[in-house]
């Protein structure tokens, strides 16, 4: 598969398609909704929670940090994560506002 072609594209649709990409897969699912759910700021739990290899973890923790969906602190040693509200908001109401449209049943 090519490059994709971003300039044949708005802001918003290049954007969207950046999360939803990031979004794609099971594991970074899974840690979105760990960090929902806990409403705290966690670090190496993670790779037990989720049962994959540190290497693994953090690439897809590196992934979510890179559209935004979640931030990363330094405490000593360690680096805490939790989802950046703003960003997941704003991802949550563009999403919302691509689906929630009508669509006819008369199609083919």
């Amino acid at each position: 598969m090519g490059a994709t072609r971003t300039d044949l594209h708005s802001e918003k649709f290049n954007e969207l398609g950046l999360a939803l990409q990031a979004l794609g897969h099971p594991a970074r699912l899974r840690i979105i909704d760990i960090l929902i759910k806990r409403r705290e700021c966690i670090g190496n739990m993670l790779v037990d929670e989720l049962g994959l290899s540190q290497p693994t973890v953090h690439q897809h923790l590196k992934r979510l940090k890179e559209v935004g969906l979640i931030q990363g602190n330094i405490e000593g040693n360690r680096v805490c994560y939790c989802i950046n509200a703003k960003t997941f908001n704003e991802i949550r109401e563009s999403l919302n506002l691509f689906l929630d449209r009508p669509i006819q049943d008369n199609c083919c």
